[in-house]
């Protein structure tokens, strides 16, 4: 797969790159504010911001990850789809709240991933989603992940069971 780096041009302080959220421990948290656009008539976030918010989220986790997506896809090695998502909404989200997206990966095979996610105010789970992201070629049919990426992977699936400790 084709290397590249968006968060090293080398005419770029580090403070003027986005936010990419990090890793406490296996799960990934990318924190949001929910701003006017985001929300509809009734001053609360729309229901497909999440899905959005969700995704933003699912992308800088891969990265940080060190999933290249756009390196696979300008070297024409497929790009990640969507193949299953099942959402549920708990409570809203209002103008200027501080949201965090939590990501865990929760299973890992040959051409796709399973990830859990949840959308936080506080303490308080407003959102959950499990989506399956699965890699694919130009004819858009399933691809095997290039082996460093499952490698990738495997050390952030939630949760995570050491060998021998199957049976505790």
């Amino acid at each position: 797969m084709a290397e590249h780096d968006p968060d090293q041009p080398p005419d770029r302080p580090v403070a003027d790159l986005p936010v990419s959220g990090r890793f406490d421990g296996v799960e990934h948290r990318f924190p949001i504010r929910v701003y006017f656009e985001d929300t509809d008539l009734s001053g609360v976030v729309y229901h497909a911001n999440y899905l959005r918010f969700m995704e933003r989220a699912r992308s800088d986790m891969l990265r940080l990850a060190g999933i290249d997506q756009r390196g696979a896809h300008d070297a024409g090695d497929g790009a990640y789809a969507i193949t299953a998502l099942a959402i549920r909404y708990r409570a809203p989200a209002k103008l200027d709240d501080a949201l965090v997206v939590v990501s865990r990966l929760i299973q890992v095979r040959a051409a796709s991933v399973d990830i859990q996610q949840r959308v936080m105010c506080g303490a308080e789970i407003l959102t959950t989603a499990e989506v399956t992201a699965a890699l694919v070629g130009a004819s858009g049919r399933p691809r095997r992940q290039p082996k460093q990426w499952i490698e990738a992977f495997e050390r952030l699936v939630w949760p995570r069971v050491e060998q021998g400790d199957e049976g505790k």
